[in-house]
């Protein structure tokens, strides 16, 4: 009880330092939706109570810091002991099953390094993508460049609809009817996101299949 009236207080008082502090624990393994923390802090710099870039970087940086502690903890632990904790009964109070771990883990497998920025757009493997990252030992550069772009772009949009959305969507006057609105539209926005991503991939691999098909053969 005392952890959530810490995480409460924080949402109350805003600030570029409780920002990173939210995020961090949003992107590890306390789950809470990053809605409830870079919207309002939008909302806020709407108001010139804080830094539009500021609330950005903290909020992206928080992001990374959580998901390095995901992968540090996979990468040191290994598969079993992973598994371990999340049936675990504290795995349990934090909201983690092996189902959703598996789902994480194939979601890495098949789309590999990639996966670690898609995974970032997507509700139930956001904080989670960062576990099969640690498994699979993914460089820690390569880890950190993927995840820095994908939670980038998602605070970004964000902070942009706690920026605009009150004065584009009637009935928004205080931070909880904002979080309530752009929980509705957050989802469609992650998966909208995922299709142009998926798009422009399919485009690159049609590229490339028809250009290797250009070059004459020895």
């Amino acid at each position: 009880m005392q952890d959530l009236s810490f995480i409460a207080w924080c949402l109350e008082h805003l600030n570029y330092g409780t920002i990173f502090l939210l995020m961090t624990i949003e992107s590890s393994f306390i789950p809470f939706p990053s809605e409830v923390v870079v919207p309002p802090a939008g909302y806020l710099a709407r108001a010139g109570e804080l830094s539009s870039w500021g609330v950005v970087l903290a909020s992206s940086l928080g992001a990374i810091a959580g998901a390095l502690i995901n992968y540090l903890l996979a990468l040191w632990l290994g598969r079993p002991l992973v598994y371990r904790f999340v049936n675990s009964r504290l795995g349990h109070a934090l909201l983690l099953s092996e189902a959703k771990l598996i789902k994480a883990e194939q979601y890495f497998d098949k789309r590999g390094a990639i996966s670690t920025f898609i995974g970032r757009l997507l509700p139930g493997i956001r904080q989670l993508i960062s576990i099969p990252a640690g498994l699979a030992k993914m460089p820690l550069a390569t880890f950190l460049f993927y995840t820095l772009l994908g939670a980038g772009l998602w605070n970004t949009i964000l902070f942009l609809m706690g920026y605009f959305l009150p004065s584009m969507v009637p009935g928004i006057d205080t931070k909880e009817q904002l979080v309530e609105q752009v929980t509705k539209y957050s989802h469609e926005i992650g998966f909208t996101l995922l299709s142009l991503v998926a798009l422009v991939l399919a485009i690159l691999i049609l590229k490339h299949y028809l250009k290797r098909r250009k070059v004459p053969n020895n």
